[in-house]
């Protein structure tokens, strides 16, 4: 005891731990035991998992095929939800994925189930058309069963000639038909767009009928000029007017005109509201600019106004001080331009885009109209002169 005490004295303020009377064993007991008693942790508590964190997804990959699934439908199933959570694996898994189908699809049956499966998932779950039409791709190239009521590509494009055919009751449909109508419409679209077929002789080409039924969808659409079916006309467009359109001219075909014809009688006449009307104007001068497509002009030639017909296109827009617009395309712009600086120059606390410098509620504008007391408008008098004074040397 009294050799620790000494130890103690001898550390100086460095030591501020103090033992009791009953002896060094016990101040060892209670350090050893205190820790363990006031710990809550535990080597066996579950595993945190942040809140909507799919458990099934951790190791996001699915190398062990079909083990443990007990049904084709739970294990297309589940990589259908993957892919919808992650679309970046697409690329790595789809080999594996096709392979494991290889091994499980043996039967028209559970061919014509993996038909509906997909389908369903792509016109079910929003933005997943795209991914769904790749993987239809792959898969008609992939699958190895090929059985006499037709392949996956030909399955596929029945399943879509089903809910084709009833297009005219589903546009003219409630609310949730319609919606059911347009996810399928620009699943199409996308199938439209990702489908390669491939000829005899290697080449590789769109599906012809999916071109048919697209023109048709879209006067469908036209006819029956509710908000909701032109929205879905303009997004087909967006996505497929440049393509359709080329395929039309190849065969000679002016059926672009006649939509964009259609569009125009619509924005006149159609009882549809004032922002949708405003979209189909943006796709009619989207398609008068070659759906956004810039064709380069020759190297050895400048571009001009006169020669590329998309010089303008990036250019600013200004406002004249009656709030009219106008770009360097106009005639009288370097008029009007000058203008608007010399207006700006008589607001010089303002930036270009009209915002003050200053923020609301700024002390300085709202005491304009306020009578400044004398001395400071004795300041602001000398001010004034001093600046009138430097602006005349």
């Amino acid at each position: 005891s009294e050799h620790l005490q000494q130890a103690r004295i001898s550390s100086g303020s460095q030591e501020k731990v103090s033992f009791p009377d009953s002896g060094p064993e016990m101040a060892e007991s209670q350090v050893a035991v205190a820790p363990l008693v006031t710990s809550k942790l535990s080597v066996k508590a579950p595993e945190f998992y942040p809140s909507g964190y799919n458990q099934n997804f951790a190791d996001s990959s699915f190398e062990d095929g079909y083990d443990g699934y007990l049904t084709l439908a739970e294990y297309v199933q589940d990589f259908l939800n993957h892919l919808a959570e992650q679309p970046g694996c697409f690329e790595t898994e789809i080999e594996q994925f096709a392979e494991t189908v290889n091994g499980w699809v043996t039967a028209d049956e559970t061919l014509q189930e993996l038909v509906e499966l997909v389908y369903q998932q792509a016109t079910s779950v929003p933005n997943f058309s795209y991914i769904g039409a790749r993987l239809c791709n792959y898969l008609s190239h992939h699958l190895t069963i090929n059985p006499q009521s037709g392949s996956f590509r030909q399955l596929l494009l029945q399943r879509c000639q089903t809910e084709y055919e009833n297009r005219d009751e589903a546009a003219k449909g409630d609310e949730t038909a319609r919606k059911q109508f347009h996810a399928f419409v620009l699943f199409l679209a996308e199938l439209y767009l990702n489908l390669e077929i491939k000829g005899t002789k290697g080449q590789v080409t769109r599906a012809e009928i999916l071109q048919e039924g697209l023109r048709e969808l879209l006067n469908v659409l036209f006819s029956n000029p509710v908000d909701n079916n032109l929205m879905c006309a303009v997004k087909l467009l967006k996505l497929t007017g440049s393509v359709l359109e080329d395929a039309w001219k190849e065969k000679g075909k002016n059926d672009m005109e006649e939509i964009i014809q259609r569009i125009e009688n619509v924005v006149l006449d159609a009882n549809c509201s004032r922002d949708v009307k405003h979209m189909l104007l943006k796709v009619v001068e989207l398609r008068s600019s070659n759906w956004g497509r810039v064709h380069e002009t020759s190297p050895h030639t400048k571009a001009t106004p006169e020669n590329d017909p998309n010089y303008f296109m990036n250019e600013p827009t200004f406002y004249t001080s009656d709030g009219v617009p106008f770009t360097a395309a106009d005639p009288d712009y370097q008029e009007k331009y000058q203008e608007l600086l010399e207006r700006e120059d008589l607001f010089p606390d303002y930036e270009e885009n009209g915002m003050a410098l200053s923020g609301p509620g700024d002390q300085y504008f709202n005491d304009l109209d306020n009578k400044m007391d004398p001395e400071i408008e004795e300041a602001y008098e000398k001010f004034c002169l001093e600046s009138e004074h430097k602006r005349k040397q």
